[in-house]
């Protein structure tokens, strides 16, 4: 696993409260603030709750998800789709890889810009996940 949690910095408690990221040995791990005592959650424990959620979210979506991103990538083509929706549809294997290297920091920025936030208990619980609804104008019903 990667030297940082994986989503340092997009992670808040149940009172809207910034959660921090600390080393304990060599493990990452997130800390709440409980009432004064700072329980360290061991970030695996987080961010494998995360990523579970994200791929319940892209499960029977992963045509259009495909499509999506081979446009904007500008290779919209037969192969290179087939190749994106294959690595959409076997999503486990690409979060074990995104568990060891981790997420770049300008990544995770991005994702608090675009409104993504984690909520969590001071169990370690994921009690929601925020994420933008879409791109600015998109008017869905």
């Amino acid at each position: 696993m990667a030297n940082a949690p994986l989503f340092a910095g997009l992670v808040v408690d149940e009172f809207d409260r910034a959660v921090e990221s600390a080393l304990v040995g060599s493990e990452p791990c997130y800390v709440v603030d409980d009432d004064g005592f700072r329980r360290h959650i061991p970030a695996e424990q987080i961010d494998r709750q995360v990523l579970k959620k994200m791929g319940e979210l892209i499960e029977g979506h992963e045509d259009i998800l495909g499509e999506q991103t081979a446009k904007m990538l500008g290779q919209d083509d037969i192969f290179s789709r087939a190749m994106i929706q294959n690595q959409i549809e076997n999503i486990e294997e690409q979060f074990e890889t995104i568990l060891k290297s981790g997420i770049p920091e300008e990544g995770r920025s991005y994702m608090g810009m675009m409104g993504f936030k984690i909520v969590i208990n001071v169990h370690g619980e994921v009690v929601r996940l925020d994420q933008p609804e879409g791109p600015p104008g998109d008017e869905r019903d």
